[in-house]
């Protein structure tokens, strides 16, 4: 039986990371292998199911793996073809014939350059989510790595064209304050100065959306104190995939802080690493403005594709400035659309992943 594990630390945290591993891991089971899922709580299925739209027919939960003695995690690992490892700066040897630690975060913490780590790094392979992540992977582990971009459901772009956008400004991204902050505090700071200094944007609306856990909320009642007094500021917290959807389509303008204030050169992991709500933007036919840091440098041409900033007086002038350019705007989204389709449709992804991994071409 062809059989593949997965073991994500953080698949609880719901996020694009844990969507993009385990869109992965759907392409082997396309390819007729039987996954194991290494967690201590069964229900994660359905967890994955209504917040990621993923799901599995061919999945076993393995629970207590963390605890399971050297030999033992030693044997089981040998069970396996491949075996798939989002690191949280543990690393263990295995036995599984093709090992891979995917990497989401660009922090040193997790890549410890030890003997012994470079030592297990022998047995494993690394998958980097974006460029910007490779090249701090390999300038800490001294080993070739590889990207694997997520994919995108994209339409076609007639169908985006469609869409009857609305005066919305819209900012996705879980609400918290710790590693990637998505900075709503500026988004939210920076709205209310272009309300202030253009009229064309009196009636407006800023829409933040995005994950709330019970111990962030400290900080969210602290963004719903920074926008008090201005009712054009509205926010959903966890919403569900389709709300979410819903205002991507409707939002002519999507603005996206995560690096906001950040040395990157000091505190890599801090900015965005790849972007997927800004993915997503594009590809729902938003004219995306991103902080110039991390992974959005690498994927947004500013003034061609989207727009990049390094402050918040350039965030408010390039979104006044390409408001008044109607034909602007139009050749941005279609611009933006072009390129998303290029590097993230399925079918590239889909040709990325039987090249690598050498998987059978009959899907």
């Amino acid at each position: 039986m062809k059989k593949i594990a997965v073991y994500d630390p953080y698949l609880d945290v719901l996020g694009g990371g844990e969507k993009h591993i385990l869109s992965i891991v759907q392409v082997f089971e396309q390819c007729g292998y039987t996954i194991d899922l290494f967690w201590d709580d069964a229900k994660i299925l359905e967890h994955l199911a209504k917040q990621l739209h993923i799901t599995f027919q061919k999945v076993h939960i393995i629970p207590s793996f963390t605890s399971f003695s050297f030999i033992r995690k030693l044997m089981k690992t040998k069970e396996y073809e491949y075996f798939f490892y989002v690191t949280d700066g543990s690393y263990f040897f295995s036995l599984a014939r093709h090992n891979y630690i995917f990497s989401m975060y660009p922090q040193q913490s997790l890549y410890r350059s030890s003997f012994l780590n470079r030592l297990k790094w022998t047995q494993w392979n690394f998958i980097a989510n974006s460029l910007y992540t490779q090249s701090y992977i390999e300038k800490w582990t001294g080993k070739k790595s590889e990207v694997i971009y997520p994919y995108l459901d994209i339409l076609p772009f007639e169908k985006v064209q469609s869409y009857k956008k609305d005066k919305i400004i819209l900012t996705v991204g879980r609400f918290f304050k710790h590693l990637h902050a998505k900075r709503q505090d500026i988004l939210i700071k920076a709205f209310k100065q272009l309300q202030q200094k253009d009229k064309s944007f009196k009636d407006f609306r800023l829409y933040l959306i995005g994950g709330l856990k019970e111990e962030d909320k400290y900080y969210f009642k602290e963004l719903v104190s920074l926008a008090e007094g201005n009712p054009n500021i509205i926010f959903i917290p966890n919403a569900p995939q389709e709300v979410v959807t819903e205002y991507y389509r409707k939002a002519l303008f999507y603005w996206h802080a995560a690096g906001y204030g950040v040395d990157e050169s000091i505190h890599p992991e801090a900015v965005e690493h790849l972007g997927i709500t800004p993915l997503e933007a594009m590809v729902e036919g938003c004219v995306v403005f991103c902080h110039a840091s991390g992974g959005p440098k690498n994927i947004i041409s500013d003034g061609v594709n989207g727009f990049l900033y390094d402050t918040i007086k350039e965030l408010i002038d390039k979104t006044a400035r390409i408001y008044t350019e109607a034909s602007g705007i139009e050749a941005i989204r279609y611009q933006a659309y072009t390129y998303i389709k290029s590097q993230f449709a399925y079918n590239v992804f889909k040709k990325k992943m039987f090249s690598y991994f050498k998987l059978p071409k009959h899907l």
